[in-house]
């Protein structure tokens, strides 16, 4: 199944799909797309980057255009809301959604939310008024699935907010840890220390470190470490960037700096890591 929606005047794309059509797969190569996939019926075995997820019956993961995923066409009662920011932009959009930073962000591993039996009634109707709008070829098509999209997204931020340690947190606390995630995906090329960001937000250290701990359980600095090994894995399976060149791409002068904090992380220094995976 694969049910699209575009506007060549907008270039803006939105899609219905299981993933067990070769258009559908050809999704994954193409750039620029964040992907909603909810495993409806039986469990599934995703790769995403690096690492396999077992993706849980009822449970639903949020992938950026920066993850780079393989879903096997076999899936069984696999679903998935494929969009670009031509069609909906979450930072433009950020004040009535809030999920830009938190549901969506390039973290080692995407968000992943688990449906409780009312939620999958809720997931069910919403599936069922996208398919009913697919149905309607108007002028008024991109309006509405645009509305069911940002539907979907408030949605689905509640619940993840439900999850968390704790829920009731207030919103300017939410928010200071949104826009420290999102500054260190633009950032963390080049800032590597938690009081780059301090600095930038107009607090210390120590403040990030406890809202973090309260919240995630995550400190700042595993967040900004884990985005830089998650680059650095990406550029040494799928560019052909040397060691060197990715040294420098993600701000270490020195590649013996590099391949050493990337073996702390990783396991393996960056060649034995390119090797194996390169064997599988």
């Amino acid at each position: 199944m694969k049910l699209s929606y575009s506007s060549l005047k907008d270039e803006d794309n939105f899609i219905i799909t299981d993933f067990k059509c070769e258009p559908a797969q050809k999704l994954f190569q193409a750039k620029g797309f964040y992907k909603i996939i909810w495993s409806k019926e039986a469990a599934v075995d995703l790769k995403i980057d690096d690492y396999k997820l077992s993706l849980d019956q009822n449970q639903v993961v949020f992938c950026t255009p920066l993850n780079i995923i393989h879903v096997p066409m076999d899936n069984r009662g696999l679903i998935s809301f494929v969009f670009n920011k031509e069609f909906f932009c979450i930072q433009t959009h950020d004040d009535q959604v809030s999920c830009n930073g938190f549901l969506f962000f390039g973290s080692a591993q995407p968000q992943v939310i688990e449906l409780c039996e009312k939620d999958q009634k809720q997931f069910s109707i919403m599936e069922e008024l996208f398919l009913n709008d697919f149905s309607v070829k108007d002028q008024l098509q991109g309006e509405m699935l645009r509305s069911l999209l940002k539907r979907l997204l408030i949605i689905s931020t509640r619940l993840l907010k439900e999850d968390l340690p704790h829920p009731s947190i207030p919103t300017n606390q939410m928010d200071l840890v949104r826009e420290f995630n999102l500054l260190v995906e633009k950032h963390f090329r080049k800032l590597h220390k938690v009081k780059d960001y301090a600095d930038l937000l107009y607090k210390s250290p120590k403040t990030l470190s406890n809202l973090f701990s309260k919240l995630i359980n995550k400190s700042p600095l595993n967040i900004i470490n884990e985005r830089i090994i998650l680059e650095a894995k990406r550029l040494l399976l799928y560019s052909d960037l040397t060691i060197e060149e990715i040294s420098r791409d993600l701000g270490y002068k020195e590649s013996g700096h590099f391949s050493k904090f990337f073996k702390k992380h990783a396991g393996s220094n960056p060649n034995a890591f390119k090797k194996s995976k390169a064997a599988l």
